[in-house]
Order: C-alpha cells, then sequence, then structure tokens
C-alpha cells in the first residue's frame, strides 16, 4: 500500500488499548467533573498548613487532583495523536489542558505558605510520623528555601518571566521562521531549497560535492546573522546569570543543577574524562576517512556513509521476536511484562492518516505504560521499538513500587532504560552476524551514536560552561570571541587528522539546545550510565541485573545520583564514562579489524 491508511483501515490487533485508561467517554466525563470538585475544595487549606493534619489532608487532596488531571490529559492527548485531524479529542486536549491551569492555580499557594514557615517549624513537619509519605516532598522545599525570595520579589520575577523568554522566543522565529537557505543540487543534479529538515539527508549523500555545498550553504546563511544571532544568545546568557545571582547560587550552571540535586562533579567530571579518551575520537575520524577514501576528512564528510546501505528488512513481529531475544540477560520477570506488553495492547504500532509522527512512551499512574510508533519494517525501527519499551518498563516498575508521589523518574533517569535496551540489541545483533557487511554497518550505526550522543553532546556541554564563566566574570562574548570558543572545540575534539572547516566556527547558531541551557549534557551521561550497566549485566549476570531492577523500581523516591550509585553506577565519579568509552574502542578495534 503505497498511500497512508486511515485509522479505520489498520487491524485493531495493531492499536493500543486506550480503554484501560477509561472505558468509554462517559467514564471520561465524570472523572473530569469530580477533578472540577475537587478543585474547588484546595482553597479550604489555606493559612492552615502549619497544622500537621491539614498539611496531610491537603497532600492527599493535591496527589488524588493531580492524579485525575493526568489521567484525563494522558487519554484525550494520546486519543488525539491517534488522528490529529479529528477536531473531537483536539477539543477534550484542550479542555485538560485549562484544567491542568486551574488545578496549578488552586494549589499554588502550598509551597510559598510551607517556604513561609521558621526552619524549626519545618523541621517539626518533616520529622512528624503522620507525614512520612510527604518526607522527601518537605526535605525538598526546605532544600529549596534558601533560593525562594520575599514575597514581593518573587512577584516581581515572576513578572520579568515573560520577559526573559524573549532570547528563546527570538532566536526560534529566526532560526525557523526567518532564515531562508539557498536552492542546493542534490544527487540528480536537481536544484532542491535548503532546509533544515533536509540539511542532514545532504550530508548522508555519497556524492561529495552535494555535502560540501550543503555544508557551505547552511553556515553561509547562518554566518550573515551572526551578529544578531550572537546578541540573542548572550541575552540568554545575560539571563542565566541574572537568575543564578537573584536566587543566591555560586554560578548559573550550579542553578541548573540543582532542581535534580547533582553535584557540580557530574558535570566538570564529564569533560575532563571525554578530554582523556579523545584520541578514541580521532582513531575513529582516521578509520572513517580511510573507509570514505579521501585524502582529507572534513566537517561534511561526518554523516556520510561509511558502507553501503545494507538494507535490512525487519517485519514488526521480526522486530519483537529479536527485541525479546536480545533482553534475555535481564531475566525471566522482565521478559514476562515485555511479553505483556507486546500482547496486551501497549503499543499503537503502525502510521495512519493524521497519526501523530514519531514514537514516544507514555501514560499514567494505575495503568500499565503505552506506546506510539510509527513502525518501519527497518533496523532503525527495531532499535525505536526496544528504545520504547525500555522507557515503557521503567515507568511500569516505577509505578508497581512507589506510591504516586515518588514514582516519578527525573529527566536525568529517563535515558537510561531506554538506551541501556538498546546497547543489549546492538551486543546481541553484533554477536549473531556473520556477514563482515552487515557488521560493519552496525559498528558503524553505534560508533556513530558514541560521537553523536556523548563526544558532541559534551563539547556543547564545554562550549556553555565557557560562555556562562566568561559571563560571569564580566567578559565580553561578540560574534568573534563565540567563534572563536566554538572552532576552537572542535579541533580539540576531532583532532589533527581532520580538516576542521572555518564555516562550522558559526555552528553555535543554530543549535536550539543552547537555549534551554545546561541540558545537554544529560544525553552524554544517560548514555554513559546506560552503557555502563549494559557492561555490568553482561560480565556479572545475576547480582548486575538485581541492581538493574533495583533501579528502575526506584522511580523518584530518591534524588537521581543516588539512585544510580546504589544500582552500581557513580555519575559522582568518572568511572561509568570510563566504561562506555572502553566499550567504544572495542567498537573501534572491530572495525578496525573489518578492514585490514
Amino acid at each position: 500500500m503505497t498511500s497512508v491508511p486511515k485509522r479505520s483501515e489498520t487491524a485493531a490487533e495493531h492499536h493500543w488499548k486506550l480503554e484501560d485508561l477509561f472505558g468509554d467517554q462517559a467514564s471520561w466525563d465524570r472523572e473530569y467533573a469530580l477533578a472540577k470538585e475537587q478543585i474547588k475544595q484546595a482553597a479550604a487549606y489555606e493559612g492552615k498548613l502549619a497544622d500537621p493534619a491539614q498539611l496531610k489532608a491537603c497532600f492527599e487532596l493535591e496527589d488524588e487532583l493531580s492524579l485525575h488531571v493526568e489521567r484525563l490529559y494522558v487519554y484525550a492527548n494520546m486519543r488525539h495523536h491517534e488522528d490529529t485531524a479529528e477536531p473531537t479529542y483536539q477539543a477534550l486536549s484542550d479542555k485538560t489542558k485549562k484544567l491542568s491551569v486551574e488545578t496549578g492555580e488552586a494549589l499554588s499557594y502550598v509551597t510559598p505558605e510551607v517556604l513561609s514557615l521558621s526552619d524549626e517549624q519545618l523541621d517539626a513537619l518533616i520529622n512528624n510520623s503522620d507525614l512520612a509519605l510527604y518526607k522527601k516532598t518537605l526535605e525538598e522545599m526546605r532544600r529549596q528555601k534558601a533560593h525562594v525570595l520575599s514575597k514581593a520579589e518573587e512577584a516581581l520575577l515572576a513578572q520579568v518571566g515573560s520577559v526573559t523568554q524573549a532570547p528563546n522566543t527570538i532566536y526560534s522565529m529566526l532560526s525557523n521562521a526567518d532564515l531562508k537557505f539557498p536552492k542546493v543540487k542534490n544527487e540528480q543534479g536537481e536544484e532542491i531549497e535548503l532546509t533544515q529538515g533536509r540539511y542532514i539527508q545532504f550530508l548522508e549523500s555519497k556524492n561529495r560535492d552535494v555535502r560540501a555545498n550543503a555544508f557551505k550553504a547552511m553556515y553561509d546563511t547562518y554566518g550573515k546573522l551572526r551578529n544578531t544571532m550572537a546578541a540573542t544568545l548572550n541575552a540568554n546568557v545575560t539571563k542565566n546569570v541574572f537568575y543564578s545571582r537573584a536566587r543566591k547560587y555560586p554560578s548559573a550552571l550550579e542553578m541548573s543543577l540543582f532542581g535534580d540535586n547533582i553535584p557540580k562533579e557530574v558535570y566538570t567530571n564529564l569533560i575532563d574524562t571525554i578530554h582523556k579518551h579523545l584520541p578514541l575520537m580521532y582513531r575513529y575520524m582516521e578509520l572513517r576517512k580511510k573507509l570514505l577514501g579521501v585524502d582529507e576528512l572534513h566537517m561534511y564528510d561526518l554523516f556520510a556513509p561509511l558502507v553501503d546501505e545494507f538494507k535490512m528488512d525487519i517485519t514488526y513481529d521480526q522486530a519483537k521476536t529479536t527485541v525479546k531475544e536480545s533482553l534475555k540477560p535481564l531475566g525471566d520477570a522482565y521478559l514476562n511484562v515485555l511479553q505483556e506488553g507486546f500482547d496486551q495492547g501497549w503499543i499503537d504500532v503502525y502510521e495512519n492518516e493524521g497519526k501523530r509522527s514519531g514514537a514516544y512512551s507514555w501514560g499514567a499512574y494505575g495503568t500499565h505504560p503505552y506506546v506510539l510508533l510509527n513502525h518501519k519494517d527497518n533496523l532503525n525501527s527495531m532499535f525505536t521499538l526496544t528504545h520504547e519499551m525500555g522507557h515503557a518498563l521503567h515507568s511500569y516498575y516505577s509505578d508497581s513500587s512507589q506510591n504516586y508521589r515518588d514514582a516519578q523518574y527525573t529527566i536525568f533517569l529517563a535515558e537510561v532504560a531506554s538506551t541501556l535496551n538498546e546497547a543489549l540489541l546492538m551486543d546481541h545483533m553484533l554477536n549473531k552476524s556473520t556477514d563482515p557487511k552487515e557488521k560493519m554497518y552496525l559498528l558503524t550505526y553505534y560508533a556513530d551514536q558514541f560521537r553523536t550522543t556523548v563526544f558532541r553532546q559534551t563539547m556543547f556541554a564545554e562550549f556553555e560552561k565557557i560562555v556562562h564563566e566568561r559571563t560571569e566574570a564580566g567578559e565580553s562574548l561578540t560574534p568573534q570571541d563565540l567563534s572563536k570558543i566554538y572552532y576552537d572545540l572542535n579541533v580539540l575534539y576531532y583532532g589533527k587528522g581532520m580538516v576542521v572547516d572555518k564555516d562550522i566556527e558559526v555552528e553555535w547558531a543554530r543549535i536550539p539546545h543552547f537555549y534551554t541551557s545546561f541540558y545537554v549534557y544529560k544525553y552524554a551521561t544517560g548514555f554513559s550510565a546506560a552503557t555502563s550497566f549494559a557492561k555490568q549485566i553482561l560480565d556479572e549476570g545475576a547480582p548486575a541485573v538485581e541492581r538493574y531492577l533495583g533501579f528502575l523500581k526506584s522511580g523518584g523516591s530518591d534524588y537521581s545520583i543516588n539512585i544510580l550509585k546504589r544500582a552500581g553506577v557513580d555519575m559522582s565519579s568518572p568511572e561509568p564514562i570510563e566504561q562506555a568509552m572502553a566499550v567504544f574502542e572495542q567498537l573501534i578495534e572491530q572495525m578496525e579489524q573489518l578492514t585490514k
């Protein structure tokens, strides 16, 4: 079938069972009405939260309300994602967004009121046995207290909020709406307009001229706006420094790490350990140069295919079988839950007209998780399946083992379970493969994940650290300064075997993540933690599996670093990154063997 089928034309066995969340529209409506009633009850506790019994009742109401809103919101949006053109569920989705805002407003007094209590009162509440279930919540509030200002100052900062969103908004408009790129010739010699979406496709071309021209066109376009882009990025950095000083943090970096209670060493260790292992990156670049058969390796060669496209046709059923086989090291208990997910309507499998693109794992506490796919019969889709089921099983184990308040894990932990599944699938496929061409294809696929997720994201993280420290020291950040910092980092990370083209110096201008500051390091730490877990599971077996399942069951019951540490991965030390680098080195060695 060449055209995309309508939802009604796809098999029900490949649809998720949202009835497990709400049996029908009437039950959704009843829960919505109940939530609306409970919102009215929220005001009853205002001004009374110093009393443990009143505080407990308030927290209980908060939990009930929050769960109702979560269930309503998740259901409405997942129905909407089945067919985004269908207006009924678009309206339901909008309705729950408003409900969510109403709930937030009705309970907005809780944190400020608790924080207005004296340290002695707060300590008494934290140690009150009747509030044991909320001990972590109260401890977290106390931890935040040092950075919460007076009522008048908080009101002022809230008003500044809409102004400080400006850098991100302006950047987004510039980069996505106003920037117009020239036309570039594709492999067939046709003039095609360059876009953000098509850029990587051009860089993946076998034709080197196509790659070089697209690369030059992209950075020439950004280069023309370098002054505006620098002013916008500068404004964002200044905003972060303003907030960190207003809220009495030692630095903008430490402010961003505070939310997840991540020690600064996690960030600096990542950069230092990657620096130590940069010779591995240089070695990979030499190998890339040899495989491409070029005298000089340029920045536009980084995405060029190293092996002829190795076509792997993998049906959904084959993908499920292979994923399950690859996850055998995690033990029968894990595999049984995985099978339940495959069989019991957790997954919406194929594309249909109007369906949301991409893939995700989502759900509401108290019901099994759900996974949205747009499955194609290829290797990428099989990796997507195991990735999303990693998230789903993390949620399943967290929800089954923790109360509602402690079940939600942080973004810092979120990518660990999904990436671990990918690592085990890759290990399984490499061990099973007998075809040198297939093996090389898989090794390249995996090595490039290390390059893009660990090395490149760490380079971004280092750039953010440098530009914020310069601003904090009162130094300037002209377009020339930003370009020099960025260019020098590329030279450091890719090494002398690589021709670091001058055009790359303005790449900082096209990285949207720089407007969600100090976020990208989580990609590198998550990937490293997952690789470390995979290595321990494959080397040690049962004891490592037991620790890993303990990690999945922990949800958000403790700080992320502690949860990982208990499971055998200490991200405040260089060890997990060292273990990831050992795996990367093995990949390079296998690739070198195959090219002899």
